[in-house]
C-alpha cells in the first residue's frame, strides 16, 4: 500500500525517479547499504518526532548520523521519537520503509545538513525492501524540506 502511495506521489509530480525494489530486507541502514552496494552514510534515514507543541515532524539524515540532542533542541525545540505504531499511522509507511514521499498526511519535513556530504542518497520508498536513488538537491525540492543542523559532528555545508 505505501509503496503504491510513493509511486503515485512521483507520478503526480511527473518525476521520473525509479523505485528500486529488492528481495532483501532493507529495513535498517546496514541492510539497505548492503543491498544497494553503498556506504551506510548514503542511506537517507527518515525519523519521526513529536515536538513539545504536540506536532509531528519528519527528519531525513544520512544513515550513519546520530541526533545531537542539543542541536535538535536549538533547531526544533524539545522532541521525542515516535513509536512505530504512531509512525505507521501518520506516514502510511511501515518502520523500515518510512520516507518523506507519499505520506498519509502532510507533515513538516526537515533535512539534516549531513546529507549534503553526498550528491546522491537512497531513502526508502514506502516498504522494507524498496528505495530510490535521488540527488540531494532533488530530495530537497520534492519534499520542500527545510535544512537544519541537528546531527552530531561538524555541519557538512
Amino acid at each position: 500500500m505505501s509503496l503504491a502511495s510513493v509511486k503515485s506521489y512521483f507520478e503526480a509530480l511527473q518525476l521520473d525517479v525509479p523505485i528500486l525494489e529488492t528481495e532483501a530486507n532493507t529495513a535498517t541502514v546496514a541492510l539497505a547499504a548492503q543491498a544497494h552496494g553503498v556506504e551506510p552514510g548514503r542511506i537517507a534515514k527518515t525519523l519521526a518526532f513529536k515536538l513539545a507543541d504536540g506536532s509531528a515532524v519528519l527528519l531525513v539524515a544520512r544513515g550513519d548520523a546520530r541526533i545531537d540532542n542539543g542541536k535538535f533542541k536549538t533547531a526544533l525545540g524539545k522532541g521525542k521519537m515516535l513509536s512505530p505504531d504512531v509512525v505507521a499511522d501518520i506516514t502510511g509507511h511501515p518502520v523500515g520503509g518510512v520516507c518523506p514521499f507519499g505520506l498519509a498526511q502532510p507533515l513538516p519535513i526537515y533535512l539534516d545538513v549531513s546529507l549534503k556530504a553526498f550528491d546522491e542518497v537512497l531513502p526508502a520508498a514506502g516498504s522494507v525492501n524498496s528505495a530510490v536513488r535521488i540527488s540531494v538537491a532533488l530530495l530537497a525540492q520534492v519534499t520542500q524540506g527545510v535544512w537544519v543542523d541537528v546531527c552530531q559532528g561538524e555541519a557538512s555545508a
